[in-house]
């Protein structure tokens, strides 16, 4: 079937593909404009993947003020160009990441920041418990990985549920900038800091 152009921007609209990238979208999905934006998402994803290893020494560090004052934060992201640092949607990103830790409080960046000791304490929290809650030995494995992978996703920032879109994990968004900018990028570090709070937590 003939694409239309009035299709081909309407698809670059949804997704910010080039026009090319669309057509080719549209002729595979038989002018489907929702197939479309979903096989293009995809072949971006399997771009994304294979930019992870990719050196990223440009970026930006952005703040987030919150609460009259009360909170505040600090995250440095990084990507590959000072071209890409420079654009909204990479900044837009940073500054939605800033408010993300505002909101959500993570103590860890990801799991494999976590202190052995840490999680040593955990599983055996977890373990106490499935003993007091009667189960069975050989299931206690599997209890404490899956309490674990709950843990992580309340306390790391990348494995935490993005604020704006809880379908979401936020290294979900971050993939999905990788795949939109063409670049890959990498949250850094944060810092959070609240009026009152103790600065050794």
């Amino acid at each position: 079937m003939a694409i239309t152009a009035q299709q081909v921007q309407a698809l670059r609209q949804q997704t910010g593909a080039g026009i090319m990238d669309c057509k080719k979208a549209l002729t595979e999905c038989e002018g489907d404009v929702e197939k479309a934006t979903t096989l293009l998402r995809k072949q971006g994803m399997a771009r994304a993947d294979a930019r992870v290893d990719r050196a990223t020494s440009e970026g930006r560090v952005a703040s987030y003020i919150h609460a009259g004052g009360k909170i505040g934060v600090l995250v440095e992201v990084n990507c590959e160009t000072d071209f890409v640092a420079r654009t909204d949607e990479f900044q837009r990103l940073c500054l939605n990441l800033a408010m993300h830790v505002a909101a959500e409080n993570p103590r860890y960046l990801s799991s494999d920041d976590i202190p052995a000791d840490v999680i040593e304490g955990e599983k055996e929290v977890y373990r106490s418990l499935a003993e007091k809650e009667g189960r069975p030995e050989k299931v206690w494995d599997k209890i404490i990985q899956g309490r674990l992978k709950k843990f992580y996703s309340e306390v790391c920032l990348l494995e935490q549920a993005y604020v704006r879109d809880d379908e979401k994990t936020v290294a979900d968004v971050v993939k999905e900038a990788i795949a939109d900018l063409g670049e890959n990028i990498v949250v850094q570090r944060f810092v959070r800091y609240q009026v009152g709070e103790d600065s050794a937590d």
